[in-house]
Order: C-alpha cells, then sequence, then structure tokens
C-alpha cells in the first residue's frame, strides 16, 4: 500500500479533487417540470461528482490538474460536456433523476447512496466513448470472479486512454461518433466498482473508521458518497479524525455554451478550499468508489483489499471472495432465468434501499 503523511495526502486529493464540483442548479435547460434540484438532488450531485473523477482518471488520468487560464485538451471538455444539465447528456441531472423512475424514485424525491450507483451504472450502458465497466457489489460483497468476467466480456475500447483521436467535426452527444466502436485490443474494459454499504445503525460504527480511513489512501479510491441526514457530501480524503469532502449545497445558475460555442468552465472546480466534519458525524449509509484503469490495477486493489483485512483495529466494511458464494444464485429463490448473468441475479435479489440493510452486532 502506498503510504502518504496526513499533509502530502490531503494536499494531493485537494487538487486533484478538485476537478470536478457540481452543485445545485438554478435553472435547467430543456423540457419541463423541475426548474431546480435546490432541496432535493444533493445526493444525484453528489453521484455525478463521484462518476466525474472516474472518467477525468479514464480519459485524462489521474495525473491531470486544472489550472485555470490554461487550455485544456477536448478530452476535458467532452468529461464537462457529459454531466451538463441538458437531457440529452449521459449524466445529467435529468437522465439521473428519470432513470431513477425506474428504480422507484419520482422525479425530486431525495436518493440515497445505493440507488444513485444504481442509477449510474445503467446510464453508463450508454456511454459507448467511456466504455466502463460498472460494478456495482451488493451485501458487502466484492466476487473478483463476477468483476473478471465483467471488464472482460467485451473487448471493445473507447476513448483517448486507448485510442487515437479522432479528427471528425460530427459530434454525438458531444463526443465523435466513431469514438468507443474502432478499437478492439484492448482485453480489460476500465472498472468503475461502487460498494454501497451501511456501517451502523443511526451512527457509524468506530469499529470501520480506519477501514474507511485506509480506502482512502488507496490510489484506486475514487472517495465515498454520503453525508449527514439528508444532507449529501462527495468525500475525498481525511485528516486526522476528520473527513475533507465537496458540498454541493450552492445554488448557481445552469452552464451554457457561449456564442464560440465554449463552455465556460470555472464554475465546476472548487474556488475555496474543501470542507470539513468530524467523522463520527457521517452518516453510516454510505457508497466507497474505486477505479481500476487495467486488469494489473484491480490485482492491486485486490492485494490491498486483503492486505488492510490484516491490519490491526481495522474492521472490515465488506469481504473479498473469489467466487460468488453459493447461497446468492440459488435460481429457485430468485426466480430469474438461467441465461441471466451472476451480476443480475446479484443486484436484482439485493437491490434494495438504503434503509433495508441488516446490521450484525459485533
Amino acid at each position: 500500500m502506498q503510504a502518504y503523511s496526513t499533509f502530502l495526502f490531503i494536499s494531493h486529493l485537494a487538487v486533484s479533487f478538485h476537478s470536478l464540483h457540481i452543485c445545485f442548479l438554478s435553472l435547467f435547460t430543456g423540457g419541463t417540470g423541475p426548474t431546480s434540484d435546490t432541496g432535493w438532488g444533493c445526493m444525484l450531485r453528489c453521484g455525478q461528482m463521484i462518476f466525474a473523477q472516474a472518467l477525468v482518471c479514464r480519459h485524462l488520468g489521474r495525473d491531470w490538474r486544472w489550472i485555470k487560464g490554461k487550455r485544456q485538451m477536448d478530452n476535458y471538455f467532452n468529461v464537462l460536456n457529459a454531466f451538463i444539465d441538458k437531457k440529452d447528456s449521459y449524466y445529467s441531472i435529468h437522465q439521473i433523476a428519470q432513470m431513477g423512475v425506474g428504480e422507484g424514485k419520482s422525479i425530486g424525491q431525495w436518493y440515497g447512496p445505493n440507488t444513485v450507483a444504481q442509477v449510474l451504472k445503467k446510464l453508463a450502458t450508454f456511454d459507448t466513448w467511456s466504455s466502463l465497466a460498472v460494478h456495482i457489489a451488493m451485501d458487502n460483497t466484492v466476487v473478483m470472479e463476477e468483476i473478471r468476467r465483467l471488464c472482460q466480456s467485451n473487448f471493445t475500447c473507447a476513448g483517448a486512454a486507448a485510442c487515437p483521436a479522432v479528427e471528425s467535426d460530427v459530434l454525438y452527444n458531444g463526443y465523435p461518433e466513431e469514438a468507443g466502436v474502432r478499437d478492439r485490443l484492448s482485453l480489460w474494459k476500465p472498472l468503475v466498482l461502487l460498494i454501497p454499504l451501511r456501517l451502523g445503525l443511526t451512527e457509524i460504527n468506530e469499529a470501520y473508521i480506519e477501514t474507511l480511513k485506509h480506502c482512502f489512501m488507496m490510489p484506486q479510491s475514487l472517495g465515498v458518497i454520503g453525508g449527514k441526514p439528508n444532507s449529501a457530501h462527495y468525500f475525498i480524503g481525511y485528516v486526522g479524525e476528520e473527513l475533507i469532502y465537496l458540498d454541493p449545497h450552492t445554488t448557481q445558475p445552469a452552464v451554457e455554451p457561449n456564442d464560440s460555442g465554449c463552455l465556460p468552465d470555472e464554475s465546476f472546480h472548487c474556488q475555496h478550499p474543501p470542507c470539513r466534519m468530524s467523522i463520527a458525524e457521517l452518516d453510516p449509509s454510505i457508497a466507497v468508489g474505486f477505479f481500476c484503469n487495467t486488469e494489473e490495477d484491480f490485482n492491486d486493489w485486490c492485494q490491498q483489499i486483503k492486505k488492510l483485512s490484516l491490519v490491526r483495529g481495522a474492521l472490515p466494511m465488506f469481504e473479498l471472495v473469489e467466487r460468488q458464494p453459493s447461497h446468492f444464485s440459488n435460481p429457485d429463490v430468485l426466480n430469474l432465468t438461467p441465461d441471466s448473468s451472476d451480476a443480475d441475479r446479484l443486484e436484482r435479489f439485493f437491490d434494495s434501499e438504503d434503509e433495508d440493510f441488516e446490521i450484525l452486532s459485533l
């Protein structure tokens, strides 16, 4: 595991995770219905931020930094366009809210971490430019065999990380139409791993705190979405006994391209230091995110998780297993067709709301 001093760890995150800061908007563009997500959209915005960080890692790399006034590459604006508040953007508030209806959430209803993770996974299937494999590990269990099958099931690779730039004026949803369908040499689709967890009944169990801290220190970390009751935040690191987070609770106008077609980007970045809160104040319902660009990244992550289970005083937040436990895939219980994938069976069976988690006492 890579070691960070407290100062270096926080200063690194303060730069890298400043990349995209998505807040409430007072004006949506296009369509009818709500004109603002103030009061109900904070978890949706946090979901956008953790997924935006995944796209930054995918297309720009973890070492990329935003510098005010510096000319950015095209892929940077492609990432922004994926989250701009228009109905046809892949991960817009419109798309998330509409897809959430299928998860039993009416538009304007507050989401939990599990729900927004499920919605983002569904939306990612339409994002052929990024060509991500999104896995949601349910029931506090990460199945390595399941993830490898998912990431190796489609050899199509997309985006700047694997494909040469496309010289084309024809764009679809802000991206070259051919992007994502040309390179078939990669044997691993970049993985976004989201793990919804419940770390206590009404407050976080202290036994999980050290494990949570170690997750932030992993190079594959995307951070954590969660917060306080009815107030979601995007957590990007810690210092001492405090969590560092980006807060979406700032209302601002929707961003529109200017007359020259350029997208003003300053409002997507923090103009002030991130916020802090005591770890003890964290609501126990969270979702932890990781990004593994290659199979080697995933194997390294697995080794770090296994080592973490040996750390004294760090109670594992989830279980890492090679194969799916037999009691997860009983077709008689799940009543699904035999050709359904193990991942589909697992997620449909355990796709429940956050308050339905059962907590076992230590």
